[in-house]
């Protein structure tokens, strides 16, 4: 599995929004940031071992 890194587009493991990483915190965690089905900026940390990283680049929409 490739290392996640600032920049990265990620997704938890169970589903959800695809996320951009911010930046890694203490090598086991990463904080995420997203937008919510109302184009509301989220952001939360989670850890590195619940992330996968999306390895479709076409899977992110652009933005209208």
């Amino acid at each position: 599995m490739a290392d996640i890194k600032p920049g990265d587009v990620v997704q938890l493991k169970s589903g959800g929004p695809l996320m951009t990483v911010e930046k890694i915190i203490g090598g086991d965690s990463a904080r995420c940031d997203w937008f919510d089905d109302k184009h509301k900026q989220c952001g939360g940390v989670f850890p590195l071992h619940s992330l996968r990283i999306d390895e479709d680049p076409d899977s992110v929409e652009p933005d209208h």
